[in-house]
Parts: C-alpha cells; sequence; structure tokens
C-alpha cells in the first residue's frame, strides 16, 4: 500500500482527492491536514466520506509527514514551496496540485503570483504532471507539478495541431467557462449563489495567472513562441470546464479527426468523439476524462477544438491520482474507473 498525507484536506480538491482515494485499492491515507479543522473528525466536515476515512484533520508537521509515501498538497498557491524540500529530502515524493512548480522561471512565477519562489532551485526538476505529455519523465519523478484545471482542457486540445505544425502558433484563442468550484471552497461574495445563479461573465480578460501555463507548454511542444488569447468566463454551475478553442490552419486539406484520433488512441483518459459531436460538461462530471470534438465551421481554414473536463477531477484531483499511479509504477487508470454522474 502506497502510504499517503495530503496537506490542506478541506477544499473542494481535497475532498475530492478523498473521495477518489476512499475506493483506490493500493493507497492508504495516513494524514489529512488543516489548521482552521485540526481535531475535527473527516467524515463530520464531509459526509460523503462517513464509512470510509475513520480520521481527523490535524495540524501539518513534517516530521509526521515524512512517514508517508507520498504527500499531495491541495493548499493556495505558496504553501507546497515552504514544506516540499524538507519533505523531499525525507524520500517522500510531492505532488502539488497548486501552481508553485508549474513554471520554470521563478522570475516568471513571482511576476504572476505576487511573491518570491521559496526553492527556485527545484522549479527545473518537477515535472509537469501532463500525462499525455510527459508520461515518461512521470514515472522516474520525485516532485510532479500538477497542471491548472484551464490549461489541461486546452492542452489536451491544442496539442495535436501544435505538434504536427498544422496552425498558425501567433494566432491561438481560447473561449473557457468554468464552474464556481474553480475558485475554491472559501467564502467569497463573487461566488454566492446570488451572484453566480442566472448570470454569466467573463473575468480576468487582461491576464489568467494559467495564461503563461499554458504559453509554457505549447512553447515546450512546437519549440516557437506562440501567441495566445486566452479569455476564462464564470458559469452558474459547480463544477466543470468547456474548452472552445481556435486555431486557423496553415494546412486546410489536413484530416483533424483522423490525426486526433491517432494522437490520442492509446490515452485512457482522452476521448475523441465521432465528427460533428458536441461534448458537455455533465459527460465528464466527476470522472478523469477529457472529451474532445473536432470541427471545421463551412470547411474553411479555422480548426475549432470542443474540450471538456471536470475541473475538480481531470483538472486537478483525478489527474493528480494518475500522476501517482505512474509514479509508483501502477496502471495509471487503477482507482479511476468511476463513470460520470448523470443526471
Amino acid at each position: 500500500m502506497i502510504k499517503i498525507g495530503i496537506v490542506g484536506g478541506t477544499g473542494y480538491t481535497g475532498v475530492e482527492l478523498l473521495r477518489l482515494l476512499a475506493t483506490h485499492p493500493h493507497a492508504e491515507v495516513l494524514q489529512i491536514t488543516s489548521r482552521s479543522e485540526a481535531g475535527r473528525a473527516v467524515s463530520e466536515l464531509y459526509g460523503n466520506l462517513r464509512g470510509h476515512f475513520d480520521l481527523d484533520f490535524s495540524e501539518p508537521d513534517p516530521q509526521r509527514l515524512a512517514d508517508c509515501d507520498l504527500v499531495f498538497f491541495a493548499t493556495p498557491n505558496g504553501t507546497a514551496m515552504q514544506m516540499a524540500p524538507e519533505l523531499l529530502t525525507q524520500g517522500v515524493r510531492v505532488i502539488d496540485l497548486a501552481a508553485d512548480f508549474r513554471l520554470r522561471d521563478p522570475a516568471l512565477w513571482a511576476q504572476w503570483y505576487g511573491m518570491q519562489h521559496a526553492c527556485p532551485g527545484l522549479l527545473e526538476e518537477a515535472v509537469y504532471g501532463l500525462p499525455e505529455l510527459n508520461r515518461a519523465q512521470i514515472r522516474e519523478a520525485r516532485l510532479v507539478a500538477n497542471p491548472g484545471c484551464y490549461p489541461t482542457a486546452m492542452a489536451l486540445g491544442f496539442l495535436p495541431l501544435i505538434e504536427h505544425d498544422l496552425v498558425d502558433r501567433e494566432n491561438l484563442v481560447a473561449d473557457c467557462k468554468s464552474g464556481v468550484s474553480g475558485a475554491g471552497r472559501a467564502a467569497s461574495v463573487g461566488t454566492l449563489m446570488g451572484e453566480v445563479g442566472e448570470s454569466f461573465k467573463a473575468y480576468a480578460v487582461d491576464g489568467h495567472r494559467h495564461q503563461p501555463e499554458i504559453r509554457q507548454t505549447l512553447i515546450g511542444v512546437g519549440g516557437q513562441a506562440v501567441g495566445l488569447v486566452f479569455v476564462p468566463h464564470l458559469v452558474p454551475m459547480i463544477r466543470g470546464i468547456h474548452a472552445t478553442l481556435y486555431a486557423r490552419l496553415v494546412t486546410p486539406a489536413s484530416d483533424l479527426q483522423a490525426l486526433f484520433e491517432s494522437r490520442y488512441v492509446d490515452e485512457p483518459f482522452v476521448d475523441v468523439l465521432p465528427p460533428g459531436s458536441h461534448p458537455e460538461t455533465r459527460g465528464v462530471r466527476g470522472v478523469n476524462h477529457c472529451r474532445i470534438a473536432l470541427h471545421r465551421p463551412q470547411q474553411g481554414d479555422t480548426a475549432v477544438v470542443l474540450s471538456v473536463i471536470d475541473n475538480l477531477t481531470k483538472g486537478a484531483a483525478g489527474q493528480a491520482i494518475q500522476n501517482m499511479n505512474l509514479m509508483f509504477g501502477m496502471d495509471e487508470t487503477c482507482g479511476l474507473e468511476q463513470v460520470a454522474l448523470l443526471p
């Protein structure tokens, strides 16, 4: 059994980790930390976990966490980088679900996250945890930076086009919609039902923190500069991301359907739908899948890729467990074979 610790177990990402790990056949959660809820039973805060975890939340203690084989950080940005170096020294592997290790440039990280990086020397070592791109490196990693939710949906939609140099890389557009759980569990006026219900809005149009992350990924794949307009939107639903991606084809004769089917044929968690499909976020609710559909309006030179994921699962906790499976030599689908929830 893999002995697991979770730092930050009270947010939506933390409880999603617990939900998935509860039925994982090779995982044993030893510790779940929360400064605000220390001493409280996990099942008292999250009734859906009653009967699955006989644990209380505890204060995060690096010495106790050193008893684990792997520690997940489901914490705000800036937390994992304070504790990861000591855990790595103790031989503990780390998966950070926040952004502390996603960007390789510490100056760029400071620019977007408003603080100096506490351990910049680890940024080059950290493996970006998108299995469909970095599977081999993840298997050998001791520190994995779990991708952001928007970048996961965008990367999986853009990758085949960039890898085959089929599109104008300077003019990529990502029009993305997310449910309110992406904003976290902390109380905020902007995410109250009375504020988001029966409404729909764009935000962070001038610059979202996930922008440099997705650009870094696409530049790494294509080896050339990328121009990306990324506009996120908040929609009145709890979970799910729908990314509508636009790119101008430089070789319009390309068979996009065949290209995507070939690229993802062996990927257990990427489903390329039949031609003309329109994936829905409810089709991936609660599961570690990305569903993709391809379109070329009026058979013109614009490729439109529709990519949907659950922001808490493939966009966070599910992908983190997929990475854990790879790091410990297991089948990467282990514990992740749930069926999406409908209705």
